[in-house]
Formats: structure tokens, C-alpha cells, sequence
């Protein structure tokens, strides 16, 4: 199947409310300006122009980075394929799906689930993470410090109020904790206590440190 050449469907998912943004974008409106596709919640805009030198230029909001990603696209690939992917270059997420209808609303409600999938992996269960005032660190950043909290979690080495470094009593124990990203930092909490701790994640060298805890005491 080949797609109509003086139109295409634009689609990408706002980093504030999680929700997917779509819209038919045509060579006439792009010849006249900047197109944007905006999100009802306000909050995000992805912009498409067209240069004299027949490329488009896109700006995507990221999903998982604080900033949005830039890529320059010749007129036939943005216009001709049933369907093209554009990734976040740190996380290999697809944020920008363009191409045939039908094929960019399959596309979005995958890359859905495996955004649902990645957040649940990491003790997360929804996209208010990503709402109001938060803020996500680096993706990289973000990626490690999950990745110790979970492994920590997993061998009994998160410790409370009601798990007390030094008892060694039930050593199959489970947690009861949750994960909370905040401005500050990422925030680990019992549920059972109350106890808690956060974890700075304002920086990749603090970040990589910390791949060397043995342990998280909650106070």
C-alpha cells in the first residue's frame, strides 16, 4: 500500500498527561507554516516545518526526558510509508509515529503497553508519574537508580521500621514498598511504616555511585 503523497498522520504521547496525540498533517498546511499538534491538557505541543530545502524538521516531546528530541526527515519518508518510527535516542521508546491512520493508533496503544509494562517493572503502576510539578531526571540516570531499588528490594536489603537492618529473623520477608519520583529525587517508602528515604537524581556520577549501595535504610 502507498500512502497518499500530500498527507500523513502525526502522532505522539504528551509527557504530561500520557495521552496520545494524533493528527492528519497535509504538504499545504506545511507549505503555509509551522504545524503543531497539541495536547487538550495544554501542556505539550510537537511542531512540524517545512524547509525550502524540502526536508521537515520535527520537535517531539519526550515521554521519559525532561526536554523534547529534533529530527530532520526528507519530504518522501515523512509523506510515503504505511508507517515510521522515530525513538527517543536514550530509552529506544518510539515517541513520534507517523504514517498511515489505522497503523499509528496500533502503534500508539503499543508503545502504551510497553510504557505500562516498563513503569509496573519498576514498581510504578500508572502514568502519574509523569503529571504536575515532577520532573524526570536523565533517562539514564533514572534507569540506574530503579534498576538498584528493585535489585535491592528483591534480596531483603531495603530496610524500615518494620524490617530492622540486623534482623535476620525471616529472611524471605517481602516489602512493602513503593517508589515515588518527586523534584528532589526518587522517593522509596514503606507502606507499612512509613518510613522513607530519597534518592538524589540530579546527577549521572551520584547515579553510578550508587550502583554500589548495599543497602537502604528508611527513616
Amino acid at each position: 500500500m502507498v500512502l497518499e503523497t500530500k498527507q500523513t498522520t502525526v502522532a505522539y504521547r504528551c509527557p504530561h498527561c500520557g495521552a496520545g496525540v494524533m493528527s492528519v498533517v497535509g504538504l499545504f498546511n506545511l507549505t503555509a507554516d509551522m504545524v503543531k499538534l497539541k495536547c487538550t491538557c495544554g501542556e505539550s505541543e510537537m511542531t512540524v516545518v517545512y524547509s525550502k530545502d524540502g526536508k521537515l524538521r520535527l520537535t517531539v516531546p519526550c515521554i521519559l526526558c525532561p526536554n523534547p528530541h529534533s529530527f530532520t526527515l526528507n519530504s518522501s519518508v515523512f509523506f510515503k510509508n504505511e508507517l515510521f518510527l522515530l525513538p527517543c535516542p536514550y530509552s529506544d521508546i518510539n515517541i513520534c509515529m507517523i504514517g498511515e491512520q489505522n497503523q499509528v493508533k496500533a502503534e500508539l496503544a503499543r508503545t502504551e503497553l510497553e510504557l505500562l509494562d516498563l513503569l509496573e517493572e519498576n514498581g510504578i503502576d500508572n502514568f502519574d508519574i509523569f503529571h504536575g510539578e515532577q520532573t524526570l531526571s536523565d533517562p539514564q540516570i533514572l534507569d540506574i537508580i530503579l534498576f538498584v531499588i528493585k535489585d535491592l528490594d528483591e534480596e531483603g536489603r531495603i530496610y524500615c521500621k518494620c524490617h530492622k537492618e540486623g534482623d535476620e529473623s525471616d529472611p524471605a520477608r517481602e516489602g512493602n514498598y513503593e517508589v515515588e519520583m518527586l523534584p528532589e529525587g526518587i522517593k522509596v517508602c514503606c507502606k507499612d511504616c512509613g518510613a522513607e528515604k530519597i534518592i538524589p537524581s540530579n546527577s549521572l556520577i551520584n547515579a553510578h555511585e550508587f550502583l554500589n549501595t548495599d543497602k537502604i535504610v528508611l527513616e
